[in-house]
C-alpha cells in the first residue's frame, strides 16, 4: 500500500487548494446581470421575450434587467462629492454603495463607501460578515484598529493615518476608525463584495430584536443585570465620546507608530458601564506597535509619459496584508488629455471614483449572439463612480484642461492588467506577423511597424 501514499497526500492537498479558493460572491457567468430592486416600477426592463418569461436572469437573489436594455447609467452613481452629515452622536456619516441601491454591482463582488467625520467622530466597533475592506484616507488623520479572532489572542492592530495612508480590515473581524484630529476627515473605502452587510457591535448585541437575554449579556460581559438592562433599552448607536489625547512617536527605522497615552480618567467621568469597558478595553492594547504600508497615495503619480497617466498599485506584491482578502487598491493620475489606454483586469471586477478633474470611461462588452460588442460610455465628474466588470476592455480619458484623479477598488488581491496593444503587438516573442495581419485587417509591415514600437502602457 506504500505506492499509493504519495498521490493519496497529493490529492488531499488539491483538494485543500480547491477549497480555500471558494469566494463568498459567486462569480459571474455572463458580462454583467444588472440588478432590479424594484420588479413593479421596472418591469418594462426585463421584459425581452414574452415567450420565455418575464425575467431574463435570476443571480444573487436579484432579478436582472435585459442585456438588451442595459445601458452606461447602470453602471454609473453620483454623489459621492458631497459631504455627509455628521451632526449626530457619533459624529460620522457613511454613504454607501451598495447592490441595493447601485444595480450595476450585482454579479461583481464591489461596493463603495464615503465616510465623513467630524472632529473625534468615530465609526463605532463592527463587522462585514461578506466582506474585507481596503480603507484610502483622503483628507485628516485617523486613528483606525481591527481585532483578530480568539485563536490568534483577540489582538489590537491599530495605526494612526493620515492623507495618503491605507488600512486593510480582514473580512468578519471587529474593526473602527476615529477622528482624532481637530478637523474634518474623509475616507473612501473598498469592500470585496456587492452586499458585504454590516453588524455594529453595540447595537447587534444590545438593541436586538427581541432582546437577547439580560443574564447571559450580564455573564458574558461581566457587568451587573442592571447595566445590561438600561443599555437594551437606549437601543443606542454606541456613543464613545472619546475625548483623549495620544501622543506619537515614530520609529523611522523600523516604520512603526506608538499610541502612548490616554486621558483615562477624563473617560471616566464621562462613561458608565458598558461604554466605559469597551473604551478601556480598547485603549488597554492601543500600546500594541504596529506598522502599515505607506503607499504615498496622497502624492500625484508621474504623467510624463506617451499615454499621460501614472497608475500607483496597491496589492499583494506592495502590500502583503492583503493575501488571502480579495482585494486591492490603485491610485490614477491623469494629465490633461492624458488615459489610461484599453486593458482589461483578468481576475478582478473595478469600481473607480473620480476625486478631481473630469473622465471620460467606458467598457465593450464580451462578443454577443448578434455579432455586437456594446460600448457603454459616461462621462464623470467629481465624485462620480463608474463600474468595469470582470475581464472586460475598459479604458479612462481626461478630457477637462486640468489633471485628473481617481481611485479604484479591485476584486482580487492580484487582479492582474492586460494592455491590450501591449500583449497583442508586444508580446516576447512577437506574435507571428501573418496572424495579426489577418486578425486586424492590416497589411502586414503596418504589423511589423507596431511590433517594433512596443506601444507605452502603465
Amino acid at each position: 500500500m506504500k505506492w499509493i501514499k504519495f498521490p493519496l497526500i497529493t490529492l488531499a492537498i488539491f483538494s485543500l487548494a480547491i477549497s480555500l479558493v471558494s469566494a463568498y460572491d459567486p462569480s459571474p457567468l455572463q458580462d454583467f446581470c444588472v440588478a432590479i430592486n424594484n420588479l413593479k416600477d421596472d418591469s418594462k426592463d426585463i421584459i425581452e421575450d414574452k415567450s420565455k418569461g418575464p425575467f431574463d436572469v435570476y443571480t444573487n437573489g436579484k432579478f436582472c434587467k435585459s442585456p438588451k436594455l442595459t445601458n452606461p447609467n447602470d453602471f454609473f452613481s453620483s454623489g459621492l462629492n458631497s459631504p455627509g452629515d455628521t451632526n449626530n452622536p457619533l459624529g460620522s456619516s457613511v454613504t454607501t454603495l451598495n447592490v441595493d441601491n447601485f444595480g450595476g454591482l450585482n454579479t461583481l463582488g464591489l461596493s463603495l463607501v464615503r465616510i465623513d467625520y467630524a472632529p473625534n467622530g468615530v465609526n463605532p466597533p463592527h463587522s462585514h460578515p461578506r466582506a474585507s475592506e481596503i480603507l484610502a484616507l483622503t483628507v485628516g488623520t485617523l486613528y483606525v484598529g481591527f481585532v483578530s479572532s480568539a485563536q490568534d489572542g483577540n489582538r489590537l492592530y491599530a495605526k494612526v493615518l493620515n492623507a495618503g495612508d491605507l488600512f486593510v480590515f480582514p473580512i468578519g473581524l471587529v474593526h473602527f476608525e476615529f477622528n482624532i484630529g481637530k478637523t474634518p476627515v474623509v475616507a473612501f473605502t473598498v469592500l470585496n463584495s456587492q452586499n458585504p452587510g454590516l453588524a455594529t457591535t453595540a447595537n447587534t448585541v444590545f438593541g436586538s430584536n427581541p432582546p437577547i437575554n439580560p443574564d447571559i449579556l450580564a455573564k458574558a460581559f461581566k457587568l451587573d443585570k442592571k447595566i445590561v438592562e438600561n443599555l437594551q433599552k437606549q437601543r443606542f448607536g454606541v456613543h464613545l465620546f472619546l475625548n483623549s489625547s495620544t501622543k506619537a512617536k515614530k520609529n523611522k527605522k523600523k516604520n512603526t507608530l506608538i499610541l502612548a497615552r490616554y486621558h483615562i480618567l477624563n473617560i471616566e467621568k464621562k462613561m458608565k458601564g458598558m461604554h466605559y469597558l469597551l473604551a478601556v478595553a480598547t485603549l488597554a492594547v492601543a500600546a500594541s506597535v504596529v506598522s502599515a504600508y505607506d503607499p504615498r497615495l496622497n502624492i500625484p503619480g508621474n504623467t510624463m509619459n506617451p499615454v499621460g497617466s501614472n497608475v500607483t498599485t496597491v496589492n499583494v506584491g506592495t502590500l502583503p496584508g492583503l493575501n488571502t482578502l480579495g482585494i486591492s487598491l490603485v491610485r490614477i493620475d491623469y494629465a490633461p488629455y492624458g488615459q489610461n489606454p484599453p486593458h482589461t483586469h483578468p481576475r478582478a471586477s473595478e469600481i473607480l471614483v473620480v476625486v478631481e478633474g473630469t473622465l471620460y470611461v467606458g467598457f465593450v462588452t464580451s462578443n454577443q449572439a448578434d455579432g455586437k460588442n456594446l460600448l457603454f460610455t459616461k462621462i464623470l465628474n467629481k465624485g462620480d463612480v463608474f463600474v468595469f466588470p470582470i475581464g472586460l476592455i475598459h479604458f479612462q480619458l481626461n478630457i477637462g484642461k486640468t489633471p485628473a484623479v481617481a481611485f479604484a477598488g479591485l476584486s482580487s488581491q492580484n487582479p492582474g492588467v492586460i494592455t491590450i496593444a501591449n500583449a497583442v503587438f508586444g508580446a516576447t516573442p512577437p506574435i507571428n506577423a501573418d496572424l495579426l495581419a489577418r486578425a486586424f485587417r492590416l497589411d502586414k509591415n503596418i504589423v511589423l511597424d507596431l511590433q517594433k514600437q512596443f506601444w507605452s502602457s502603465n
